[in-house]
């Protein structure tokens, strides 16, 4: 029987691979990637952690609710997610690659979300996070599927920042004084 979390779980899994597939840049347009290994390295730690999260979900009983309302509530946070990510991505246009890239005729976008943030297309990805942690309803469950697919993040969001540094130097330095990298005013 497929359920609502299954049908949830598979569309945000297909809508991330087919982000990976289609939005790489094109070494003939762009600048060299200088991704250091990092897209690499978020996805192992993406697929090794949240497949743990699910086994220590399921053999472990540390419910953050009892009863079907976490789920819910986890579904609709991968919902929410999702649909931040995917504004993100419109907003930032044919900039967004998924590899750390400067596009020919590169600019920083701060218009939309990114006149508040600098990567909402990452806060929109950790909310899926956390949103699969939540719908588990297990706290170890959560504190394995969110904690190191942050802390990955955070490595990600380094290596982007430095890049975008030596490319626009005081003009990124600037944005990011005026903005927060994942949450509004305050991280």
């Amino acid at each position: 029987m497929i359920t609502l979390s299954t049908i949830i779980y598979f569309a945000w899994f297909l809508s991330e691979i087919l982000l990976q597939r289609i939005l790489r840049g094109k070494a003939t347009d762009d600048k060299k990637q200088q991704d250091k290994g990092s897209l690499a390295v978020m996805w192992i730690v993406i697929i090794v952690f949240i497949n743990i999260a699910s086994i220590v979900a399921a053999k472990t009983n540390y419910p953050i609710v009892p009863g079907p309302l976490m789920n819910r509530i986890g579904l609709s946070v991968i919902l929410l997610g999702m649909i931040l990510r995917f504004v993100a991505i419109m907003q930032l246009g044919r900039l967004f690659t998924v590899n750390v890239t400067i596009r020919k005729d590169h600019h920083i976008k701060k218009t939309g979300l990114y006149s508040i943030l600098r990567h909402p297309s990452y806060t929109g990805s950790l909310l899926s996070f956390l949103g699969f942690g939540l719908s588990v309803n297990n706290w170890l469950g959560l504190v394995i599927a969110f904690v190191p697919v942050f802390v990955v993040f955070v490595y990600r969001m380094n290596i982007e920042e430095k890049v975008l540094t030596a490319q626009f130097g005081e003009e990124y330095t600037t944005y990011m004084k005026h903005t927060s990298r994942l949450i509004p005013w305050i991280y």
